[in-house]
């Protein structure tokens, strides 16, 4: 896999650790902290879809911006750890500097993603096929969704992606670029992989709900767990089974 452990990292990598995940745990409060929200609101009887101003459209692309690097950071940070210590190791670029490009270039993707999500998101509502939580409220897309997902899952772009981000080192010695700007071109290559790795994945939220933690989370976890664990691609194909059968059910159950 190319993982590194946390035990014997240098002084300066635990720090770059400790950054990565304080990161990870503020996106995470203002998931939860959103979420009582809608779920106060919800309880009140006053939860209603609300129009898509350029303010509100703002809103959920922040929203959908800052789920995403809560989500993405935790199975990234293999990947940031090892480009610090080549970086440190072998002198080839300001570590530090580097090591914020590198992740600068890596959220500039994901950034990107959020505003196609956020988009997508306005459409579903506009054809009233989302529900006020942000959850499909159509057995059809429900089913569409998890389908294509889930075949997604079997596909060779998949695959391809998900052996980049599984191996850190195979992706570093690969993809190296020399300097700041090379670790922020870096950073823009491991994301694009990265999108392609997960980004179906990210569907699924329309299907579960957009904030729904117990999703989000457990969705978190399956791309944390394929990125790291031994056998990470036969889970993905169990995953991609999973939600075809789940498909299956919904569209049938019509």
């Amino acid at each position: 896999m190319g993982g590194i452990s946390a035990r014997g990292l240098p002084r300066a990598s635990l720090v770059t650790l400790a950054a990565l995940l304080a990161i990870a745990g503020v996106c995470w409060w203002y998931l939860f902290d959103m979420a009582a929200g809608m779920s106060a609101m919800s309880g009140g009887g006053s939860m209603m879809l609300r129009e898509w101003t350029p303010v509100y459209f703002v809103m959920m692309f922040v929203m959908w911006s800052v789920m995403m690097v809560a989500m993405m950071v935790p199975s990234a940070a293999p990947m940031v750890l090892l480009y610090r210590q080549v970086a440190r190791t072998n002198k080839l670029a300001r570590e530090t500097l580097g090591t914020g490009l590198f992740c600068a270039g890596y959220f500039v993707l994901w950034t990107l993603f959020s505003l196609v999500a956020a988009t997508l998101q306005w459409r579903l509502e506009e054809w009233a096929l989302l529900s006020p939580m942000m959850r499909s409220q159509s057995v059809v897309l429900s089913g569409i969704i998890l389908i294509g997902a889930g075949l997604y899952q079997f596909s060779s772009l998949k695959q391809a992606c998900l052996k980049h981000c599984r191996g850190p080192l195979f992706f570093i010695t690969r993809h190296w670029r020399p300097g700041l700007s090379g670790a922020f071109k870096m950073g823009i290559i491991h994301g694009a992989y990265c999108v392609g790795c997960c980004g179906a994945l990210m569907a699924l939220l329309f299907v579960g709900g957009v904030m729904d933690l117990l999703v989000i989370a457990a969705l978190a976890v399956i791309v944390l767990l394929e990125k790291t664990i031994p056998g990470g691609e036969w889970l993905a194909k169990g995953v991609g089974v999973t939600a075809i059968v789940m498909g299956i059910v919904v569209i049938a159950s019509a």
